[in-house]
């Protein structure tokens, strides 16, 4: 099972780059690059709450759940 951050298809559709979203967010643009890359073994409700709002979406734009493949 794999959850996967699609925080680069959103920043692309509003045309923003990772550190306006970083700055807005309250988060540093590392952290960003941790989520975007799959690296993040957790992340806060509120950061995630954060995120939606910069972003004016829903988590499920951000999240996703890919099955294993067995």
């Amino acid at each position: 099972m794999a959850i996967v951050v699609r925080i680069d298809v959103e920043l692309a559709r509003r045309k923003m780059s990772v550190s306006e979203f970083a700055s807005r967010v309250g988060i540093t643009p590392a952290n960003v690059a941790v989520l975007k890359n799959g690296r993040a073994k957790a992340v806060r409700l509120s950061t995630l709450e954060a995120m939606c709002a910069v972003l004016d979406c829903q988590p499920g734009a951000l999240l996703e759940w890919i099955p294993d493949t067995d």
